[in-house]
């Protein structure tokens, strides 16, 4: 049997957890000391998970806050040793390693103020939110690259940076990246020429062909609130979840399961998609995809002739919420920008981006904008690995999620602008547990992580595959009743 010291950062669950005002001193994951407090009001390094989630919610006007509840007698180690993302967190070849913040803690209070919101209950587990790709996928932990095998965390001379090279695309242009046609092994040249780079400068430099990339910073960015918002519309009078009709543009896995946990709390949900571009997740897990589909509708139209254009102008001027994942100015080329439609009273925008609205240009996937809002797991020798999988998109879906619901039942007329950098920055800045070391030891049957604080041992699990309760509907299936002249949804088209 072997055994390792790892050291917890301060929790934020637990009573002990709590100090006074003023500078603190914070122990991460790593072992490094980080000084300071965070900035008032609220700091970050006093609030637990559920006073977190308070906080954002209070950005949206007075939304429905869950009822302040007593510290958890928990673990948060404990809790992400069960929940599968530890598992896909570590060395390929060595052990797992612990979270860098409170993240199963945090999406276990989002899930809570989700159903004290809706007012039912929502079955939001954080292990199937984490963990629940990887399960229906069979993943599994590859240190500096992602567990879907297209992210990679490269030495640069200053530090360390993610590119991801998840489209047929992206892997044509590294020849063009590195400036000469003989490129035999993408990656291999690409970890070569970045060691003599700054990861500033070369992160700057891939961006510019449109490819994601993202510097690691040095310590996690301080973000206060995972969102911005803005008005686009005259608020309403508290608009129910149940009906709400929902209109999905986006695709892949933030955008999807923020429709899904709507869904789940009664809202109509009609995914639309392009018929020259579908959703890539169709493609995918089939598993996985039912599990974040099923129940929607589907509708799909070509975007690039007037028609269809003019078919997908009237789903949004008829929703009660938008989701959308694209870059600012794709659609503000159809003609459909948020600032250019007139809206419903109580319109509710959710718009997903790797960087936020005001930076339109920067593209991202859920490991790199992972390593650029510093959620990274750290080796035994303290190199980066990445945290789980694609840790930015199930994050931003709660999230996002929450942001929609929390603004909608508050009478609506906001834009939510939800940054997946800004969403890990939150997560990886949230204080973790300050009661002790907890041992990471491989025994017969596995990897064990102790709590000897609460005198307990949790087995590392690993990730679970949801289980979806239908099959997602065939893309367009519902296209020719939804889009019938004689449908709701058409006669509510027309602003009111």
């Amino acid at each position: 049997m072997t055994r390792r010291d790892v050291r917890g950062a301060p929790p934020r669950s637990l009573p002990e957890a709590v100090v006074g005002p003023g500078p603190r001193a914070r122990q991460c994951s790593d072992g490094r000391v980080l000084d300071g407090g965070s900035p008032s009001p609220a700091p970050l390094a006093e609030a637990g998970p559920a006073e977190t989630v308070r906080r954002w919610l209070r950005t949206l006007g007075g939304s429905p806050l869950p009822p302040a509840a007593a510290p958890a007698p928990g673990c948060p180690f404990l809790d992400w040793a069960a929940s599968g993302a530890m598992e896909l967190t570590g060395e390929e070849d060595g052990p797992p390693v612990l979270t860098p913040g409170p993240m199963v803690s945090l999406v276990r209070e989002a899930g809570a103020a989700l159903e004290h919101i809706a007012g039912r209950l929502l079955p939001v587990d954080p292990a199937l939110v984490l963990g629940g790709r990887a399960g229906a996928m069979n993943l599994t932990r590859r240190g500096r690259t992602s567990v879907g095998g297209t992210t990679r965390l490269l030495r640069a001379s200053d530090g360390w940076c993610a590119v991801s090279l998840s489209r047929p695309d992206d892997l044509e242009l590294v020849p063009a990246m590195l400036g000469r046609p003989d490129v035999t092994d993408p990656w291999q040249e690409l970890t070569t020429a970045v060691r003599g780079a700054r990861t500033s400068e070369f992160t700057d430099h891939v961006r510019m062909f449109g490819v994601p990339a993202a510097s690691l910073p040095p310590e996690p960015p301080l973000v206060d609130v995972p969102w911005q918002v803005s008005t686009i519309a005259p608020t309403t009078g508290r608009v129910q979840l149940e009906g709400a009709l929902v209109v999905d543009l986006s695709s892949l896995w933030a955008g999807p399961l923020c429709a899904h946990l709507l869904g789940l709390a009664g809202a109509r949900v009609v995914k639309v998609e392009s018929t020259r571009r579908p959703d890539g997740a169709r493609a995918g897990s089939r598993p996985f995809y039912d599990w974040l589909h099923f129940g929607h509708e589907s509708v799909a139209v070509d975007f690039t002739v007037p028609a269809g254009r003019g078919v997908l102008a009237d789903l949004l001027r008829a929703a009660d919420v938008v989701i959308e994942a694209s870059r600012p100015r794709a659609l503000a080329q159809l003609g459909l920008a948020p600032e250019r439609l007139d809206h419903r009273a109580g319109k509710v925008w959710v718009s997903i981006t790797g960087y936020g609205r005001g930076r339109p240009d920067r593209v991202a996937f859920g490991d790199d904008a992972a390593v650029a809002g510093g959620l990274v797991g750290r080796s035994a020798d303290g190199r980066p690995v990445f945290c789980a999988d694609a840790v930015a998109d199930p994050l931003t879906g709660v999230v996002a999620a929450l942001g929609a619901m929390g603004a909608l039942v508050q009478g609506g007329g906001r834009l939510i602008d939800v940054s997946m950098r800004n969403v890990a920055a939150a997560f990886a800045a949230a204080p973790p547990a300050d009661h002790g070391p907890h041992p990471v030891r491989t025994v017969a049957a596995g990897t064990v992580v102790d709590c000897p604080a609460l005198g307990r041992t949790q087995a590392v699990l690993p990730p679970r595959a949801p289980v979806a309760e239908g099959t997602a509907a065939v893309m367009g299936a519902d296209t020719a009743r939804i889009l019938s002249p004689s449908t709701e949804l058409r006669r509510r088209s027309d602003p009111r």
